[in-house]
């Protein structure tokens, strides 16, 4: 055989040592053209880093880098030092002096490979140096302990070097059974790859020193009995076992090693879409073939065995852009294609319209000029690419609706995929989930979101002048519009002009750029406020805002995080933006002055001084959106739904209020953020709450039930009490706002609340000779009733009787509530207090003298059941007489009154009160709540007392 034909050694016809001998030598010069190419474009000191690295593994010297002890294994397998090592040993120290290990004494390192960009079409300045150093398998724990911690000062070493070394230790035999504890490139995700990661080994890695890979030696048409094959090349003795190093074969790959490749450089793929698109890509590749899989490390063996060793056909990068171009070409894929070659590009990274920076062109530039003249690209073409440093929003745009796209369709190819070939593990399960989530965080667009246009295309879209324009369309949908353009631009020059970004609200606007790096602390921005009252002072404030909440660059969103729904971590209120709420006063140059400055209730004329709210959040999924609320309602709806999106369970996000317009400016912020964090705390509250609180005439309440809170509003005073009238299933707290309620009876009455009572309290009004009685039932609900006073005991015996009465009811028929037991509930009184000016000032518990009051009336029970129909029908009985709605119909009130009217002394005039009510009859399966038995009462009082002075009562009964 000669050096220059196809070797195809066969293990059937017998196998000849001096082929095997040929192949390696193949094998060494590709490796060897390579590494020249790797340490060409490093400095000297980068050079000596990986020049040295065999001999200070292979060694333990005290006076050389990464010295740990003597014990750290040591001794690199058929690794004999050459002068230029040597040399640059002494450099570091002079007395040093090389003493090799005894021929005979085992190795206890057996490899030393270089992974990565280094000596590719893709190598950088900054290419990290990923090493596998590889140990033998019997190293104890201790003994790997040490070689970590050598591994780890060579790393810093090389930092002083200016090189980024990365020392992972691979253990082969561990390895080729798909077993290792950590990642083993600084680009590697993991343990579920290890194939594909074996697949980059073979056709990247650049042996250093140490065994050269066992892999070699097997023809790619024989990869299907790899074990077979090395176990007679082993066995046989055609190969030492101490000279080679065995990985493993790539004759099978996992199909779910496909699903979690392409997950892994999705995930990348969304922060740096260029540096994950050919890998991604390159997977799809290898999925579709399944299970007829040639990767390309085959491809490359072949290529050396057939003796096709030309270093740029072979180089990594370009290997894997041809396999791109066959798949996307034979699919007519231009678009594709197209995406690739500019990743390519971006990736090597030489512009080429611009000449080298040393007049002598790499070899990287004579490749990459090759490629674009297959490609026919342009000069034109070249310069767009060339100034990717320079793309500002219109080109990002392009190249982000091109990369979304491009990921988009690798999801749902992957998706497809797994499904196709069933691959149900939980693990790619909850992977494609958590990507999917992701990609939807990242990318999907909805109302409110602010957009993020720049994952990874350009550097800086940071602009160096902007000006803002608000502009007035009064017969459209939005009269009002928000637009930027590129460059200090005067009045008469804006129509020329096309907006860079247009939008209704201004919020929305200036998130969007902050968000993007369109506006930083560079950019001068000249405003035109149209006819809002937004000044340049405002305007910087809210710049300012916005980069205090949403600190750029945002961290990544963790998969703990995205395995739950996500929740804000940040909000930002924004009030009045660009609104005067005393506009009228400004212009006058009228300063009001008022001792009545609740900013919702604000001077005399009672006005509401928060006219509209931007709520800015970011949430856990590093989402941005923005929400405009303008109107009467407009905090009420803001606070509703900032409680709607709260976590029940979690930590609270980070409140931020900001006012900055010309009036009131402090005493808004201070009102709105109290009204926050007061109603955040209530809705975290262990029992079901409402939270009450009055902006200007009318009254509003927040009914927080996790992700349903409602808000209702009650246009007056007489509207609260129906409303707080209302049954409750549960005992329901009632919070009161700070401000809610001034100088009203029921501020005092509703914050008493009792959760084990029913709560009645009373107030006389001297006066008038009269009382109003409120009671809160035991679900807190209302009830009130103005009367004519007689005495305090007679007006609060009647009530007390029904109160019990329905308390012995419900304790007979077992069915009250485990929270409100018999035993529990009580009846309790208070008297509200008042000063001389009729102003309540306190309450006090009072005893009722339930045994020493006589009775001047009798008692008066009604019982309620189902009438015909809907209706219900009404029993009374009064002194033992029954008074069925059946016998007297219409006319029941009347015979009731005229029974009460006998049992009383002519002048006695004093209104009658139902002591007992009876609804069981109605609802077998609940007892009545005490507030409808109390407005049943109301009800049939008043019928009674009408009926008590009705012409009627001098007709003689049916």
């Amino acid at each position: 055989m000669t050096r220059n034909q196809e070797l195809r050694p066969d293990l059937d016809d017998g196998i000849d040592r001096k082929v095997l001998s040929q192949l390696r030598a193949r094998f060494m010069s590709i490796n060897q053209g390579r590494l020249l190419r790797a340490l060409q474009p490093l400095s000297a000191r980068q050079r000596a880093v990986i020049k040295l690295l065999p001999l200070l593994f292979d060694v333990n010297h005290p006076l050389l880098p990464g010295y740990v002890s003597g014990l750290t294994p040591a001794g690199l397998s058929a690794y004999q030092p050459d002068n230029e090592a040597l040399a640059e040993a002494q450099r570091l120290t002079r007395s040093f002096t090389y003493k090799p290990l005894p021929r005979m004494a085992p190795r206890a390192l057996h490899g030393l490979f270089l992974m990565g960009s280094l000596g590719t079409l893709a190598q950088a300045e900054q290419s990290d140096m990923d090493v596998w150093l590889c140990h033998a398998p019997d190293i104890d724990e201790q003994g790997l302990a040490e070689l970590r911690n050598k591994a780890r000062l060579l790393e810093q070493w090389a930092i002083s070097m200016g090189a980024q070394l990365h020392v992972f230790l691979v253990d082969p035999q561990r390895f080729r059974q798909a077993e290792r504890d950590a990642r083993l490139t600084s680009d590697d995700c993991g343990t579920t790859q290890h194939y594909l990661l074996l697949d980059e080994f073979y056709r990247t890695a650049i042996w250093l020193a140490g065994r050269t890979p066992l892999w070699w030696l097997v023809p790619a048409f024989e990869e299907h009995r790899y074990d077979d094959y090395t176990h007679q090349l082993l066995s046989k003795r055609f190969v030492a076992a101490d000279e080679v190093i065995d990985f493993g074969h790539l004759a099978h790959i996992p199909p779910n090693e496909f699903v979690g490749a392409g997950m892994w450089q999705l995930f990348k793929g969304i922060e740096s879409p260029y540096k994950s698109a050919l890998k991604l890509l390159l997977t799809e590749v290898y999925a579709s073939e399944h299970p007829q899989v040639e990767c390309l490390a085959l491809r490359f063996k072949r290529a050396v065995y057939a003796n096709q060793l030309d270093l740029n056909e072979l180089d990594p990068y370009l290997v894997v852009y041809r396999r791109l171009e066959e798949y996307l070409s034979t699919s007519q894929s231009s678009e594709r294609l197209e995406m690739v070659r500019r990743c390519l590009y971006l990736k090597v990274n030489r512009m080429l319209s611009r000449p080298p920076r040393n007049r002598q062109k790499s070899w990287q530039r004579v490749l990459l000029e090759k490629l674009c003249r297959e490609w026919q690209w342009d000069e034109r073409q070249l310069r767009l690419l060339d100034s990717r440093s320079q793309w500002k929003l219109r080109q990002v745009s392009n190249e982000r609706r091109m990369l979304i796209n491009e990921l988009t369709y690798s999801y749902r190819f992957l998706q497809k995929f797994a499904a196709d070939l069933k691959i149900s593990t939980s693990t790619s399960k909850r992977d494609l989930a958590l990507l999917g989530r992701r990609l939807y965080a990242a990318f999907e667009r909805r109302p409110g979101k602010i957009e993020f246009f720049n994952p990874g295309i350009a550097p800086d879209l940071g602009e160096d002048a902007l000006t803002l324009v608000q502009h007035t369309q009064p017969d459209t949908a939005e009269p009002t519009q928000w637009a930027l353009y590129s460059g200090n631009l005067v009045t008469s020059e804006i129509s020329n002009f096309a907006p860079l970004k247009r939008t209704s609200n201004l919020i929305a606007l200036l998130t969007w750029c902050h968000r993007n790096g369109v506006i930083d602390s560079g950019t001068h921005l000249s405003l035109h406020p149209g006819s809002s009252d937004l000044s340049e002072f405002e305007l910087a404030n809210l710049l300012d805002s916005l980069q205090q909440t949403i600190k750029l660059p945002l961290a990544t969103a963790t998969e703990a995080e995205l395995l739950r729904s996500s929740i804000p971590r940040s909000v930002l209120l924004l009030v009045n933006v660009g609104i005067d709420p005393l506009k009228q006063h400004s212009q006058l140059n009228v300063h009001l002055a008022t001792d009545q400055t609740d900013a919702l209730n604000y001077s005399g004329a009672q006005d509401n001084l928060v006219q509209c709210i931007d709520r800015v959040t970011l949430n856990s999924w590093n989402e941005v959106q923005v929400k405009h609320y303008q109107g009467p309602n407009a905090l009420l709806d803001c606070l509703r739904d900032h409680l709607d999106t709260l976590p029940v369970n979690a930590e609270l996000p980070a409140l931020s209020v900001k006012c900055f317009c010309r009036n009131r400016a402090n005493t808004i912020t201070k009102r709105v953020e109290s009204l926050f964090i007061e109603s955040q705390k209530h809705y975290r509250a262990a029992r079901p709450s409402r939270f009450l609180l009055q902006i200007q005439h009318q009254y509003h309440v927040l009914e927080l039930v996790p992700r349903q809170v409602r808000h209702i509003a009650l246009k007056n005073r007489a509207a609260l009490v129906d409303y707080l009238g209302q049954p409750q299933s549960q005992f329901v707290d009632l919070r009161l706002d700070s401000n809610a309620l001034p100088r009203d009876d029921l501020r005092l009455i509703l914050g008493s609340a009792r959760t084990d009572c029913i709560q009645v309290f009373y107030r006389l009004f001297a006066q008038t000779q009269e009382a109003e009685i409120s009671v809160l039932d035991e679900h807190n609900a209302l009830w009130r009733q103005r009367c004519p006073l007689q005495s305090e005991q007679h007006m609060l015996i009647p009530l007390d009787r029904l109160l019990q009465s329905l308390l012995f009811r419900r304790s007979a028929r077992g069915q009250l509530d485990p929270s409100t037991s018999p035993d529990e509930l009580e009846v309790v009184y208070y008297q509200l207090l008042c000063n001389s000016n009729g102003m309540v000032t306190g309450v006090q518990r009072i005893e009722l003298q339930r045994s020493t009051v006589s009775d001047p009336f009798y008692d008066i029970q009604a019982i309620i059941e189902p009438g015909a129909g809907k209706r219900l029908q009404v029993t009374l009985y009064c002194n033992h007489r029954e008074f069925s709605a059946l016998e007297y119909a219409e006319g029941l009130f009347v015979a009731v009154a005229r029974e009460i009217l006998a049992q009383r002394k002519a002048d006695e005039n004093y209104p009658c009160y139902i002591s007992d009510i009876d609804y069981t009859a109605v609802d077998q399966q609940k007892p009545m709540q005490t507030v409808q038995a109390l407005r049943y009462k109301t009800t049939l009082e008043l019928a009674l007392n009408k009926a008590l002075s009705s012409p009627k009562l001098n007709t003689q009964p049916r």
